[in-house]
Order: structure tokens, then C-alpha cells, then sequence
């Protein structure tokens, strides 16, 4: 064994600290590896970002001693599960406590989400994961440094660590998370609060047991359980507000460029442009379902510019009706009359809105315009730039016609 992977120079403690142990490696493992050197008189596992870290206290310090000297010099490593563990001794002198606040089992667990942000991940998905585990009482989520998270309320302590045995360090099935996210892994630990205070029902909080609970109706999701297909699939609740993410942003998109993209497939109402979390969204709104679910249909995956810049992802809104400011830079509302006579003119360097009928986006109800020759899409630019603009270049070429 290499003397790097223990501190000769470290005071002995009879505490040893175990390092690179297998996942979730539980106290009876522990206990095998070191109870040839003595009496153990207390432990600690799961520790560290990883949980792959663990505490054992032996009753005499010669005993800790006995064990470090004997893997410091043996051939063959200490190992659990066929992985070599590290041994040397810890800086504290006993475990006062073997717990911490997120190990004392409760009624109610804090998840946190990784690989997702917290629009790709329903407070109706949330319900149905872990309401395999018996009756869920309340959700509610919210963003912090750590990510996505969740507060899941049950009615007791053995429903909770049933759940938290079985979905920590698991993934939510595939078929419940939007199509282009790869995964999303559940980690888990018991939360201090034991009542969650949850004001009114929401896309971001539900109380399960309060029927009378005031609904926040802007900020609802749709109904309180998704819908699934025959195949099992989640069916996404339509809408006729479309929330886009624009992805590969090299040229600045616009309110009026989203105007001409989104127009081509039906009236657009209003538009509003936001950041969050660190990337460009938008949301769309049309006057019925249909027509948002037309242009959803046409423009899912596809780019504004040619080139495969500023890539859009669409999914429905919970919103029905945007309230945004008439006329800025960030949203625009074409209901309003006084605005005829602004969204009428054309803007400078965007093309009327019109839908490709050959090689681009397919609208059949569209009739076919000048802008065929460039895959018959007003707002795609043409792969060769006659005036040399690129990506670079920190401004788009202009519009062709």
C-alpha cells in the first residue's frame, strides 16, 4: 500500500476516517472492515459531497492504531465491495453525533433535482413520483445554489423513509420529462420542518389536503395530474401560449424577430422576452390552441438563422393571457389598437412574416412567397452570405427577399 494514502504525521485519534468507500456503504460493512482491531463504539457514514465517506470510533486508541499501522504496511489493501478503501486517522477525537440534521428521519424530505431546471420538472410529476409511496400532503419548490428542489411532505416518518429509500440516488422515468432532457437524478435527505405552510395552490406549491386553499390561477399548471397517453407517455397539457428557449444565441433576437417567425403560422397577440437561468426565453401567445399548437408543430427544433443559431425549443405555457407592457423592448401587445399602425410597419431589416412550402418549415396554409429560394423561410439566412457577415462578427446579415 502506497504511504501517500495515509498521514504518518497525523496525531492518532481513536476516530479513523474511511475515504473512496463504494455508494452507500451502510454501517454493517463498516463494521466488518474494523471490528477484527477492537471494540467499535460509534459510527458515521455517507459522509461528504459524494457520500462516499464514513467515521468509525473504536472504544480504545490502540485499537485505532492497530488498524491504521496494519493497512499502512500490508500488502493488500483494506476493501469493501471489491473497492480499495483509504485509511488514516480523523482530526476529531470522538463522533459527538452520529446524525446530522438531514440524516434525523422526518415526514418531510428535501429533493433536489439534478440535470434539470426547474421548468422541465412539473409539481404534477413531483406528486406522481412520490405518491407511489403513499398519500403525498404537500409540495413545495423552489430555486437555490444547490439547484431545483422540493419540499414533499407525507404523513409520517416510515412513509418518508420508505420514499427516500427507494428514489434516492434514482432517476425520474424518462417518459415524464420533456423530450430533450437527458435525465434527472433525485437526491434526498429528511427536512427539519415537519408542517409545510403552503398559502395557495400554485405551479410552484400544492396542498393536498386543503380543497378550500385559494387557487393562484395565473400560476397554475393545468390540472393536478398529467395526463398520460395510451403508451403511458405524459401528454402535454395544450396551451395557446407557446414558452420558448432559445438555444446557440449568436445573433440578438428580437421582439420583432419573433413577430415575423412566429406571425407566419397565425395572429400573434403578445410577446414578452425574459432571462432565466442564464439563457434567452420567450413567451408567445396566439388566440386559440390550435394555432399555437401549429406553430409548435412547425418550429420545434428549428433555427432562426441559418447556421443552426438561436435554436428553438418549445413547450406549452401554463399562461393563457400575458400581461406585459404595450410597447418595449422586452414584450409587445399587438391587441391594443393605438399599435396597428407600429406592428403594420415594417421594421428595418426584417422581412414580412410568411411560412416555407418547400425545404423549411411546413405550413400549407401559407402561400408560397420570394423567400423560396432560401428554403422558402423569411427568417432563415442563406448558408452563404453574400456580404460576409458570420457569427463572429457580433452582428446578423440582414434579411434576404
Amino acid at each position: 500500500m502506497s504511504s501517500s494514502q495515509f498521514r504518518y504525521t497525523q496525531t492518532p485519534s481513536k476516530v479513523v476516517h474511511l475515504r473512496n468507500l463504494p455508494w452507500e456503504c451502510v454501517e454493517e460493512e463498516l463494521i466488518d472492515l474494523c471490528k477484527r482491531f477492537g471494540k467499535i463504539v460509534n459510527t458515521k457514514t455517507n459522509v461528504g459531497a459524494n457520500r462516499n465517506q464514513a467515521f468509525v470510533e473504536f472504544a480504545d486508541l490502540n485499537q485505532a492504531i492497530s488498524m491504521v499501522s496494519y493497512y499502512a504496511s500490508s500488502s493488500e489493501p483494506a476493501q469493501i465491495r471489491g473497492k480499495t478503501v483509504y485509511i488514516q486517522y480523523s482530526n476529531r477525537h470522538e463522533i459527538v453525533n452520529n446524525q446530522s440534521p438531514g440524516d434525523v428521519p422526518g415526514n418531510v424530505l428535501l429533493v433536489t433535482f439534478e440535470g434539470v431546471e426547474s421548468h422541465q420538472v412539473s409539481i404534477d410529476v413531483i406528486h406522481l413520483v412520490f405518491s407511489a409511496f403513499g398519500f403525498v400532503h404537500k409540495i413545495a419548490t423552489f430555486e437555490k445554489a444547490a439547484g431545483f428542489q422540493a419540499l414533499v411532505q407525507f404523513t409520517d416518518v416510515d412513509t418518508a423513509s420508505a420514499a427516500r429509500s427507494a428514489l434516492d440516488g434514482r432517476s425520474i422515468p424518462k417518459y415524464l420529462l420533456p423530450e430533450h432532457v437527458a435525465s434527472c437524478n433525485l437526491r434526498m435527505s429528511y427536512s427539519a420542518h415537519t408542517d409545510l405552510n403552503i398559502k395557495f395552490q400554485s405551479h410552484r406549491s400544492r396542498d393536498y389536503t386543503n380543497p378550500y386553499l385559494p387557487v393562484n390561477h395565473t400560476a397554475m399548471d393545468g390540472s393536478m395530474q398529467p395526463a398520460l397517453g395510451a403508451d403511458g407517455k405524459k401528454v402535454e397539457t395544450q396551451s395557446n401560449v407557446l414558452l420558448a428557449l432559445i438555444e446557440n444565441m449568436q445573433y440578438a433576437v428580437t421582439v420583432d424577430v419573433l413577430h415575423t417567425v412566429f406571425s407566419a403560422y397565425g395572429t400573434v397577440q403578445k410577446i414578452a422576452i425574459f432571462e432565466k437561468n442564464g439563457s434567452t426565453q420567450a413567451l408567445i401567445q396566439y388566440s386559440d390552441i390550435a394555432t399555437a399548437a401549429i406553430a409548435k408543430e412547425a418550429l420545434e427544433g428549428h433555427c432562426i438563422y441559418d447556421g443552426g443559431y438561436c435554436k428553438l425549443r418549445l413547450s406549452y405555457s401554463r399562461h393563457t393571457d400575458l400581461n406585459v407592457k404595450a410597447f418595449s423592448d422586452k414584450s409587445r401587445d399587438y391587441t391594443l389598437p393605438d399599435l396597428s399602425l407600429l406592428v403594420g410597419q415594417k421594421v428595418p431589416g426584417v422581412a414580412e412574416a410568411s411560412a416555407p412550402t418547400t425545404g423549411g418549415w411546413q405550413n400549407e396554409q401559407v402561400q408560397q412567397t420570394q423567400y423560396a429560394g432560401y428554403g422558402g423561410s423569411p427568417y432563415m439566412y442563406p448558408s452563404a452570405d453574400p456580404t460576409g457577415a458570420s457569427p463572429s462578427s457580433g452582428h446578423p446579415p440582414p434579411y434576404y427577399g
